[in-house]
């Protein structure tokens, strides 16, 4: 490559780009890339970069002893990288700023990519906000119904970091982990943030039990993982007085402890399990715990809440952030459902726990579109939150679908509405069908209001993986090319309906930090 083309990637990589547009560079007559110039980089003596041809994106390298530790093509001087696993690996290598870092205490937003193209869209809505996105972030759930493996969502943060020269550091979260089998399967794609999901050890009818039936299975926890007996346990908290903060004391009778114990004991005790299997089989690299108790049927009362923390800090735990089942509803996809004033309370009371028991962050599960919650967050200004998305995304990609293609648009809907009642079997949802017109009834206006219609957007939430798995009769995908290949072609778009959603999200917590 000439000296004259890097004189311009020089250029424009010191120019200032809010919005990382494209600027086309012509290497020779019949090669041109359409370049991001924050993407430049400059690393021994090579240029490296982001940039679009015929062919799509590519990671391109001129000419050097860097371009060697990439797989690629040499095309007129300069190589041309797929964007794969073995070069986001080398890409790693080389800057260091496209590696994951622990978040802490930081307020921070997970933001689920389902597809892999929404992340630069994020990194753009939370620029400048003071908030740390967690760009790699998928549960287990969501890996099997998209057909993708953890690396793969690895990689798709990788490049979008790469792509849009973000150097403030993201996180990566292995949501809702159940298994030691679950976390070999983040911890070797380079996950630093484990979610432990509890949710199943979790005994809901605890507080309905006869006392003889919870005294039973009190005695019944494993106590040889919990380190302690029963005895010394009700001792601990029994008619103790704990003082939270001015005004807030918990002070338990003993069938409070019981009842608490039986609802969480046992997921108490598969928490140090899961710990104990990170700690030792991935103590190489640095790690950080989120507690989830948020998929249950009842709220976690601030007792319960503070047995939870208390338990796991005597047992040597240090928690990241903890999610619990909050009084109201936090359906997927629409706004929260419930009195917003007894939440405040209830929260301010969640917030002083984790305090004086940490510190560590409140999150938010089920966070997307709940904006009514994080303008109370915002107001309070107290403590650190984590806010967790994923299935918004999601619904903002099928927004640009919908403005680019209603053809494509329709078929996903019809597809979501044949699917949705077995679809929605594992998800907090509301929505009915039947409160839908067919497909086709819906003029092209009206098609593009459905994605603003509570019922319809939780009917396209949770049927992504019928709809990106859907195969005609000769294995070929129905939907996922074709709505990648939309994404791809209208890139800006996509952008831009992120950004404006997600910065819906954000703006009330950055209150919070200005406090």
């Amino acid at each position: 490559m000439s000296s004259a083309i890097q004189d311009v990637l020089n250029q424009h990589a010191n120019k200032p780009n809010p919005e990382n547009g494209l600027f086309s560079l012509t290497v020779v007559k019949n090669l041109k890339i359409d370049v991001y110039p924050k993407s430049i980089q400059k690393s021994g003596d090579s240029f490296l970069f982001v940039g679009k041809d015929q062919d799509g994106k590519a990671l391109w390298i001129t000419e050097g002893n860097e371009a060697k530790l990439f797989e690629g093509i040499l095309k007129e001087g300069v190589k041309r990288c797929p964007l794969n696993h073995k070069n986001a690996l080398a890409i790693q290598k080389q800057f260091s700023f496209t590696k994951p870092s622990l978040l802490g205490q930081q307020n921070s937003i997970g933001c689920g990519d389902r597809l892999g193209y929404a992340n630069a869209g994020h990194i753009r809505a939370v620029a400048g906000s003071g908030l740390k996105p967690v760009l790699a972030q998928q549960s287990v759930r969501e890996l099997e119904r998209t057909g993708r493996e953890a690396e793969d969502v690895m990689d798709a943060a990788i490049w979008a970091v790469y792509q849009e020269g973000y150097k403030d550091g993201f996180g990566a979260d292995a949501d809702h982990l159940k298994t030691p089998e679950d976390i070999d399967r983040y911890a070797k794609a380079g996950f630093t943030m484990f979610t432990f999901d509890i949710g199943l050890y979790v005994v809901n009818e605890a507080a309905r039990l006869p006392m003889m039936e919870v005294r039973t299975r009190a005695a019944a926890l494993p106590w040889d993982v919990l380190k302690d007996t029963l005895e010394s346990a009700i001792a601990r908290y029994k008619n103790q007085q704990f003082k939270i903060a001015e005004g807030f004391v918990i002070q338990p009778s003993e069938e409070d402890v019981l009842r608490s114990l039986v609802k969480y004991g046992a997921g108490i005790a598969q928490t140090v399990k899961l710990t104990n299997y990170l700690k030792t089989n991935w103590s190489h690299q640095p790690v950080e715990i989120e507690l989830s108790v948020d998929e249950t049927d009842t709220p976690t009362s601030p007792l319960e809440h503070f047995i939870i923390a208390n338990e796991l800090k005597r047992l040597g735990i240090k928690l990241m952030s903890l999610a619990p089942r909050f009084i109201g509803d936090f359906e997927k996809g629409i706004e929260y459902k419930g009195d917003l004033k007894v939440f405040r309370e209830e929260y301010i009371k969640h917030v002083q726990i984790a305090e004086k028991l940490g510190p560590y962050k409140i999150s938010i599960h089920s966070g997307s579109d709940k904006f009514d919650i994080y303008k109370v967050i915002g107001s309070i200004g107290l403590g650190h939150v984590h806010v967790k998305t994923a299935g918004t995304s999601w619904l903002e990609a099928l927004r640009a679908i919908d403005a680019a293609d209603p053809v494509l648009f329709r078929e996903i809907l019809d597809c979501a509405r044949a699917n949705y009642d077995n679809d929605r079997k594992s998800y907090h949802v509301t929505a009915d069908v039947k409160r839908m017109r067919p497909t086709k009834d819906y003029s092209e206006k009206e098609l593009l209001g459905l994605l603003s219609d509570d019922n319809v957007r939780q009917i396209l939430h949770v049927t992504f993986g019928s709809v990106l798995s859907k195969k005609d009769e000769n294995g070929k995908y129905v939907f996922k090319d074709r709505i990648m290949k939309s994404l791809q072609d209208h890139e800006d778009v996509h952008y831009q309906y992120l950004i404006k959603h997600f910065r819906r999200h954000i703006d009330p917590i950055i209150n919070l930090q200005k406090r």
